[in-house]
């Protein structure tokens, strides 16, 4: 499947901003991100781009998140970290449920006035502190269904 013309035009921009090209292994990363539509591991990614080394994957998987195409989200304990693509290309803000037993990531929202009224807080909060802050990410932290009924 190809991306949409509109995420194609802005991943080839940011990654010009590097210094970099949009090539067809990083085409084939951003899209399988696009499809699995949750963050995944580069093992993940791969199995949906056959033929791609893993070599290559982790290198492309770096340059992309240089460039602010990919945001990595690392789990304590976990042997692989996941990536998904970054908010500014999604506009879907957006926190993560964490199983500590599996591993499994999904995302979660809150509804919109709780999103504000954290925001709010989180505001103060770097006030107070001379903290400047570009964003917020929370990660609830658990068992997941499969886990917790298993």
């Amino acid at each position: 499947m190809a991306l949409a013309p509109e995420l194609d035009d802005e991943v080839a921009a940011l990654l010009r901003r590097v210094g970099q090209r949009f090539t067809s292994g990083r085409r084939a990363m951003v899209d399988a991100l696009t499809h699995l539509d949750r963050p995944a591991t580069i093992p993940e990614l791969m199995a949906t781009s056959p033929g791609l080394a893993a070599s290559s994957a982790y290198r492309h998987m770096t340059v992309l998140e240089q460039a602010g195409v990919v945001r990595r989200i690392v789990l304590g304990g976990d042997d692989h970290a996941r990536f998904e693509l970054a908010e500014a290309l999604t506009d879907h803000h957006h926190h993560h449920l964490i199983c500590s037993r599996c591993g499994a990531v999904d995302d979660f929202t809150v509804p919109a006035k709780l999103e504000r009224a954290v925001s709010d807080a989180l505001d103060e909060v770097a006030a107070n502190t001379g903290f400047k802050a570009t964003d917020h990410r929370f990660d609830l932290i658990g068992l997941c269904a499969n886990c917790a009924n298993g």
